[in-house]
Order: structure tokens, then C-alpha cells, then sequence
């Protein structure tokens, strides 16, 4: 652990009672010549000898020292200075919108030479451009039947990331409402500065619930300055049911509305028919809203001056007390000695 002293300078200070100690004119000793009385030769025997005496004197010059040279390291401000810590000046304000709807657990997605679900895919690559997202402050929101915020807006990607990777299809309900999706990211990205709003938002499907249209939530995202990027995910092969049919696992991707979201918000479509065209669609991601360069560094500061001056203010306090303790003592004893000589 490293002590920095912000005020150095005030260690001049230092032998300050020195100086006043040779410097300054010493009181003349103007005590008139006393009488010797029998009863200070009992006093001198119960307070101690001139020997014990004078141990005692250099007990509380010493005391007095370490109390001044406390208090002088106080002053000077001692610091512990951690690493430093860089953080972003003009990063982006950056939403993440997931569809977590019944119809994001088909699998139609490949990881290696193994099927997985549309939602496994979407954790994979997202993860990765959340991590990728230095500088950033990134919040999460999860929807299917209604829109949740599942992580605030900040810069700890790590929990955005552990949240993505927790969530669970149909939480929020077997339906779609991205319209109520993109509304909830209008209200948490609106108090942030101007120019670095953006919202990714993806699907699978149409919005088939909420209170707001899509159209209309874009609208206001656009006044709000919002950029919102959509991507539409799931493979447009055809698959044989039990029944003998086929069906098309993209039918209910409603791609005109969310061409229309990102074109009223100046943002763009991004089609993600499997893992490979998603990873290329984050990488276009990462061009388009490109992470902040210019960085300031934080160092956080421990302060370190309330230890000295503590314990000079419990030196003092028991040196006073010591103090007051022997003149007690002196004023009991000659107390008991001028009653006993007036008996």
C-alpha cells in the first residue's frame, strides 16, 4: 500500500516547537525564597522522588511529541491511491430489446453440428457484442406478452450479459409486443444526452400484443432522437410436421414492419437466418455505432488523516488525564498534612 501526502509541504512545520523552545525569552523565575517546611518531605516521599520525578517529565515531553508529530501527518493528508480506472466521455446510450416469446425456442439455429433454439443463438452472439461494448452504458429489456426492463442503463456489461443468459422463454409471456418494447426504451433512453440514444431490438415474429403499435412507438422514438436497428431472426427452410406438411418457420416474422421501424427512426433492418448472417449483423452493429474512443481515468482516493488524528486526540485526552490525576493527588495529600499540623 503505497501513502501519499497530498499537503507534504506542511511537514516544514515539524520542528515549529523547537524553534519557539530556543527562540522565544525564557520567564524569569521570580519565586521568592520559601521556608522549608517538614510536611514537603512527606509530600516528596508520596508523590515520588526527584528521580521519578524527572522520568515522569520526559514521559510527557516525549508524549507531547508523538501528539504534535500526530497532528502534523494529520495535516499533511495522507491518501491511498488506487489503480486507475478508465471510464468513457462520450460513449453510447445503448438498449437492448430480446424477444423472449414461445416462438424463440424453435430450433432452427446451429452451434457447430447441433440444433439449438433461436434464443441460444441470440445469447451466444449478443454476449459477445456486449462484451465487445467498452465504453458504453448498456441496459437490457426482455418482452414477449409484455415488456420488462431487466437491466438499467450502465456500464457493468457483465451483469447485462449474466441477465441475457438468464432469461427463460415465455417469462414474459407467449405473445409478442414490440410496439410496448420499443415505448419502455423511449422511457428509459429520453433523459439521456442527445445523439447516442440507440435501440436493437429483435424478433421473430409480429406484434401480436401490447397497448402501443410498433409504428407508432418508432414515432416517438424518433422525436426522442431514438436510432433503432431491428433484426429479424429464423430460418426461412421449410420443415415436415408430424402431419406430413410442411410449414415455414419464418412466416410470422412481419419483416415490413420492422423495415418501417428502423427506416421512421433512421436506424436499419438486419435479416438473421442463422448464426453466421447474426454475427455478421453485430459486426455491422459495431461500425454503425462505433464504441467511444476518448477516455478520462478515475483513481479512487482513500483518506487516511482521521487515523493520526485520532489517536492525538486519545493521547491528549490521557495525557490530561494523567495530569489531572498527579495534581489531585498533590492537592489531597497537602490537604491531609496541613490538617494533621493544625490538629
Amino acid at each position: 500500500m503505497n501513502i501519499h501526502f497530498l499537503w507534504p509541504l506542511v511537514f516544514i512545520a515539524l520542528p515549529l516547537p523547537l524553534l519557539i523552545y530556543w527562540l522565544m525569552p525564557r520567564a524569569e523565575d521570580s519565586t521568592p525564597q520559601a521556608i522549608r517546611m517538614p510536611m514537603y518531605v512527606h509530600l516528596r516521599t508520596q508523590l515520588g522522588s526527584r528521580a521519578q520525578a524527572n522520568v515522569k517529565s520526559r514521559w510527557r515531553i516525549w508524549m507531547a511529541i508523538l501528539i504534535w508529530l500526530l497532528l502534523v501527518i494529520a495535516a499533511a493528508r495522507p491518501q491511498t491511491i488506487g489503480a486507475p480506472v478508465a471510464l468513457p466521455m462520450h460513449g453510447r446510450n445503448l438498449m437492448l430489446a430480446v424477444d423472449i416469446s414461445g416462438s424463440m425456442q424453435t430450433q432452427d439455429m446451429q452451434i457447430g453440428n447441433q440444433l439449438v433454439s433461436r434464443l441460444t443463438a441470440v445469447k451466444a452472439v449478443a454476449g459477445n457484442f456486449i462484451e465487445r461494448r467498452a465504453g458504453d452504458r448498456l441496459g437490457l429489456i426482455l418482452f414477449g406478452e409484455q415488456a420488462y426492463l431487466q437491466a438499467p442503463l450502465s456500464f457493468d456489461r457483465k451483469t447485462v450479459k449474466t441477465l441475457l443468459n438468464e432469461a427463460v422463454i415465455g417469462l414474459a409471456g407467449n405473445k409478442t409486443a414490440i410496439g410496448d418494447a420499443i415505448a419502455l426504451a423511449v422511457k428509459r433512453l429520453r433523459k439521456q444526452p442527445e445523439g447516442n440514444r440507440v435501440l436493437i431490438l429483435l424478433t421473430d415474429g409480429a406484434n401480436t400484443a401490447g397497448n402501443i403499435a410498433p409504428l407508432k412507438a418508432a414515432e416517438l422514438a424518433q422525436k426522442e432522437g431514438i436510432r433503432i436497428y431491428t433484426i429479424g431472426v429464423g430460418a426461412d427452410q421449410y420443415a415436415s410436421s408430424f402431419f406430413g406438411q410442411s410449414i415455414n418457420l419464418g412466416s410470422d416474422l412481419d419483416e415490413a414492419t420492422l423495415k418501417q421501424v428502423a427506416r421512421i427512426t433512421g436506424g436499419e433492418y438486419y435479416r438473421a437466418r442463422d448464426l453466421t448472417a447474426l454475427q455478421a449483423i453485430y459486426k455491422k452493429l459495431d461500425k454503425l455505432e462505433p464504441r467511444a474512443k476518448d477516455t478520462v481515468y478515475f483513481q479512487d482516493v482513500h483518506e487516511w488523516y482521521a487515523w493520526p488524528l485520532g489517536i492525538a486526540l486519545i493521547l491528549s485526552m490521557l495525557s490530561g488525564l494523567f495530569i489531572s490525576g498527579a495534581l489531585s493527588s498533590l492537592h489531597t495529600v497537602s490537604a491531609q498534612r496541613e490538617k494533621h499540623y493544625v490538629s
